[in-house]
């Protein structure tokens, strides 16, 4: 056994940083110089979701599952974005949802069997956070998840998800696309993000994000069936479910994981993650990191990155 060492699992946070597509650049200014005034002191302001960062419930939804209020930051455990943690490895191809079958693939990968997992943090290395660039390959192109992973997440009682993509959904399932703010971003061909996910995967596939498209394609009482349970809350079922039925449910997310994340994946270990203690806060920017035993380490190189001022 080696000495326990800690593992970086977050993305730098800086002016020029990348951020989400309606997101403002966060704004840094000095009040204080060392020439001027013998001290250096700063002020920031930014989005609370900016980088790497937690999600509180309140965040996306008004109500819970259960029908309670929606919970801000203040109210959760001071520990509800750590504990025992697997880094797992998976697989999916560009642009397409993780679904319950590649969550359980990689839990197999890990040596790991699905009753191991309740109570666990679990890390998804999907390779996205090698892409983390103010670019639309990270933010309109990523794989994500939907309603069938957070189902999954709540069928096996896990305790936290932190991904290494844009947002614990896939971006179609968000105000990129065709739900919220219905912003429907231009893609790499100048037509909107929507329009190409159809051009290459075809309508029905593009359905799953699109809650008028999926009830002329399949039917209101399949849609009944799927969404239902975030329509009765009052959510439309095709907006963030992944989130909502994550954290409705009482399981907390954090997205952009990333740092030295291949370092850990495929291993067990502890994971830490603290917000502030913002009262009525919808969510926080944390510092993430793998408690882990040094002889465990993934031979990886480390994080280089190459945007903006870095």
């Amino acid at each position: 056994m080696g000495k326990k060492v800690f593992v970086d699992l977050s993305h730098p946070f800086f002016g020029d940083m990348p951020l989400w597509p309606y997101f403002s650049k966060p704004e840094i200014a000095p009040m204080h110089s060392m020439a001027k005034g013998g001290v250096l002191t700063q002020t920031i302001k930014c989005t609370m979701h900016t980088g790497t960062h937690a999600d509180a419930p309140r965040h996306v939804m008004e109500r819970m599952f259960d029908g309670s209020r929606a919970l801000y930051t203040h109210e959760l455990p001071v520990d509800a974005y750590c504990g025992d943690a697997v880094c797992l490895d998976v697989r999916v191809d560009r642009w397409k949802l993780i679904m319950p079958e590649d969550l359980e693939e990689a839990v197999a990968r890990a040596g790991m069997k699905l009753s191991e997992i309740e109570g666990m943090v679990l890390c998804l290395n999907t390779g996205m956070h090698r892409k983390f660039d103010d670019s639309k390959e990270y933010y309109h192109y990523s794989l994500g998840c939907g309603i069938e992973a957070g189902k999954w997440f709540h069928k096996h009682k896990v305790k936290v998800v932190a991904l290494d993509q844009q947002a614990l959904d896939h971006p179609l399932h968000t105000s990129m696309g065709n739900n919220g703010t219905c912003m429907k971003l231009p893609g790499y061909t100048g037509k909107s993000i929507c329009d190409e996910y159809i051009e290459q995967f075809g309508e029905e596939a593009y359905a799953e994000f699109d809650r008028e498209l999926y009830i002329k394609v399949h039917g209101k009482a399949k849609y009944d069936e799927k969404f239902g349970e975030l329509e009765a809350i009052g959510c439309p079922g095709t907006w963030e479910p992944c989130h909502k039925y994550m954290l409705g449910n009482g399981i907390v997310g954090v997205e952009n994981l990333g740092g030295d994340l291949d370092k850990v994946k495929g291993k067990r270990f502890r994971f830490f993650a603290l917000p502030i203690r913002w009262h009525l806060g919808d969510g926080s920017m944390v510092r993430c990191v793998a408690e882990i035993d040094e002889d465990e380490l993934v031979p990886a190189e480390e994080r280089i990155y190459k945007y903006g001022a870095m």
